[in-house]
């Protein structure tokens, strides 16, 4: 099978990783796969990178189209909440020209493809005989824009009057987005696009939404090679990231501190609670990974790093952890929950999305209410300060990782799925 996969980048947030994972695993299974992406930043030969078309009109085009998209979202730059989820339109700078180098396919998997694939232009370019996978990493492909709804219900009803814009006009920019993939999407057969989530929670969402609801869907969790991401020795991981040995370790990551869904905010104010002594012994360290200034982190003992690009070496920052805490007000299946579990680190977190799906209470971690950093608190203490109950925890997190997110588990049904859709067309 020829495959293609489409995503904005192969290697940057979790959508992307997980793309080049799946990406990777189908290549190791022996199958034709490669990635098509605006942003390249692996090595791997099999990733083919956009590149924009040259000449003094193709520029002015362009530039043309980026200016107007800004300048449609630009209108509710007075009005759209501080704290918002990313926004994104159907339409990009490219519109037909990432279209025209695709590279040859048999099926293509779409992913999160937001200002790199022009939604009008892929539906009106896409081969008849060609089935398309959309693998979703979260809900933006079914609203008018938000790439997760809040608990806001209008996405089932066009959108419009769009809280995350701050607007109060129903025929606003969500609605036009929302009409506009209507119509994409109404114009392809139902047999033609077949819909993956990675959480359950998700494909309920699909299944509201009458934009995508009417397209066969399945759910293939995320995948990850357990034999790098694995528990590796603590003492060592300590010494080499500089995390004291008798210390209590909290670890929290994120691609930025500042991105407010990901809810750093919410582990300050559960660890502002924390008394001393709460926590069975050994005072409390936080290890936090991920981009940007946190001047709250100084009221705390820490340490922050900014990145880790090699997978062994992040399977060593989970390692050096007690606890990982993921206090996300929206999720869908994160992939640092899985990495932390296939080191045998239980998860403490709130109970968002598709979170609950893999941090199952008592066994590979705790759960509290989305935005409760009272109840976060309480539990990370009580993993903490039960070092029995989290070996136990622990060893769960690795047994559930390897037998329900192994990358091979995650290939092998998508390559199920991939034969069934090329099988129809025969």
């Amino acid at each position: 099978m020829k495959i293609v996969h489409i995503s904005k980048e192969d290697n940057g947030g979790g959508a992307s990783r997980a793309a080049y994972r799946l990406h990777d695993g189908l290549r190791r299974k022996g199958e034709d796969s490669r990635m098509y992406v605006l942003d390249k930043y692996t090595s791997d030969e099999r990733v083919e990178q956009f590149q924009s078309a040259r000449g003094a009109m193709a520029w002015v085009g362009r530039n043309a189209r980026r200016l107007r998209l800004k300048m449609a979202e630009r209108r509710y730059a007075k009005t759209a909440p501080a704290e918002k989820t990313f926004f994104s339109e159907d339409r990009t700078p490219f519109y037909k020209d990432a279209c025209r180098q695709m590279p040859k396919a048999e099926l293509v998997n779409l992913h999160w493809t937001a200002g790199f694939l022009d939604l009008g232009a892929f539906f009106g370019w896409l081969p008849e005989e060609m089935p398309v996978v959309w693998t979703l990493h979260d809900m933006a492909s079914f609203t008018g824009g938000c790439c997760h709804a809040m608990g806001c219900e209008r996405f089932t009803q066009k959108c419009g009057a769009c809280p995350q814009l701050g607007s109060a006009d129903e025929g606003d920019l969500t609605r036009e987005v929302w009409r506009r993939k209507e119509k994409y999407y109404g114009a392809l057969a139902a047999q033609r696009m077949h819909i993956v989530t990675p959480s359950r929670w998700l494909g309920e969402e699909v299944g509201r939404s009458p934009l995508l609801g009417r397209f066969a869907r399945s759910v293939i969790p995320y995948g990850l090679d357990t034999e790098v991401f694995q528990p590796r020795d603590r003492r060592f991981s300590r010494e080499v990231l500089g995390v004291p040995q008798d210390a209590k370790v909290i670890l929290f990551v994120s691609n930025g501190l500042h991105v407010h869904l990901k809810g750093f905010k919410y582990l300050m104010a559960a660890l502002e609670g924390m008394q001393p002594g709460s926590v069975g012994g050994g005072r409390v360290f936080l290890l936090c990974l991920g981009f940007g200034a946190a001047p709250a982190l100084e009221r705390f003992a820490h340490a922050h790093i900014a990145s880790v690009n090699e997978d062994r070496a992040l399977s060593m920052v989970y390692s050096a952890a007690d606890v990982f805490v993921l206090p996300s007000l929206a999720d869908n299946l994160p992939n640092t929950m899985l990495e932390a579990m296939a080191c045998g680190t239980p998860v403490a977190a709130f109970a968002a999305g598709g979170i609950p799906e893999a941090v199952r209470p008592g066994v590979t971690g705790l759960l509290a209410r989305v935005g409760d950093a009272a109840e976060l608190r309480g539990a990370m203490v009580e993993l903490l300060g039960n070092e029995a109950k989290r070996a136990e925890m622990s060893a769960n997190c690795r047994r559930v990782a390897v037998a329900e997110y192994d990358l091979s588990v995650q290939t092998g049904r998508y390559v199920r799925l991939y034969e069934e859709m090329l099988g129809q067309l025969e």
